[in-house]
């Protein structure tokens, strides 16, 4: 079986969503492609600051950067994240059989 679809390392993308400030930019990404500067007015963090989240985001495949005119835009990454969520809920799916398992064997008659 083969799978063309993107590839993603799940533990450092989850280590650069644990930080705080970047799963808020990332969720502010999500909803409309901004600027740094948009994204610092609406977050209690520093341009200067939210432009390094974004580069670590960048880096992570989660976030890329769009020339709109003189402005440069940023936005998520929709394959990466759909990446990412497929890893999750496979694992989630894993979960699942395997608690099935143990509740058909314990429900079993002596």
């Amino acid at each position: 079986m083969t799978d063309d679809g993107p590839r993603t390392d799940v533990p450092a993308v989850c280590s650069v969503l644990a930080d705080e400030t970047r799963w808020r930019i990332l969720s502010e990404l999500g909803r409309s492609d901004q600027s740094a500067s948009a994204l610092a007015a609406r977050l209690p963090v520093s341009r200067q600051a939210i432009a390094k989240h974004i580069a670590v985001l960048a880096e992570a495949g989660l976030v890329e950067s769009v020339r709109a005119g003189r402005e440069l835009r940023y936005r998520a990454v929709g394959a990466q994240m759909t990446a990412l969520a497929d890893a999750l809920d496979a694992i989630g799916r894993s979960w699942d059989r395997r608690l099935d398992a143990i509740k058909r064997i314990a429900e079993q008659p002596d």
